[in-house]
């Protein structure tokens, strides 16, 4: 992705802003039913990122541990005011790399999924699009990724 220094975002009521300083390593859009719930939507959008490469601008986000269907709870990071979910870290993970949700960058445009995982949860009415691997569950991220990305992943995770 070009352009991705100029890739910034925030929360509903400004409170919260920040920038990606670098090209996500992938992007997930997810349809399973804890995304719906925790949206409110059919699907989100995650971007995945080193948290190194997310600049917070203005403001904090607060984290909030909530359960998971893998047991090991998600992370959300919100703003402390509206509320609004501005990224997570999934699996109990820390915040080593951080899913964040492109529906709160200021060009969600400019960053299209990836992949499209639990579809098995899909609701009937969405349409994916052809040319975008789709999933039931999730995926080997080896078969997938682009080698920068799974470089990348490594290092944050501290794997190499």
């Amino acid at each position: 992705m070009s352009g991705a220094a100029e890739l910034e975002g925030g929360c509903a009521c400004g409170a919260v802003r920040y920038r990606l300083n670098a090209a996500p390593m992938f992007v997930h859009c997810c349809h399973c039913t804890s995304c719906q719930t925790e949206t409110g939507s059919a699907f989100v959008i995650n971007a995945l990122i080193e948290a190194s490469e997310v600049e917070t601008t203005k403001g904090a986000a607060e984290p909030l541990l909530t359960p998971s269907e893998s047991g090991r709870g998600q992370q959300i990071w919100r703003c402390p005011d509206c509320r609004v979910a501005l990224w997570s870290n999934y699996g109990g993970a820390n915040d080593a790399i951080r899913f964040v949700r492109v529906g709160t960058l200021d060009t969600p445009g400019a960053l299209p999924p990836d992949i499209h995982i639990y579809t098995r949860s899909k609701l009937p009415w969405v349409r994916l699009p052809d040319g975008v691997p789709a999933v039931e569950v999730y995926y080997d991220s080896a078969a997938l990724w682009p080698a920068d990305s799974l470089a990348r992943r490594n290092r944050a995770l501290g794997l190499g």
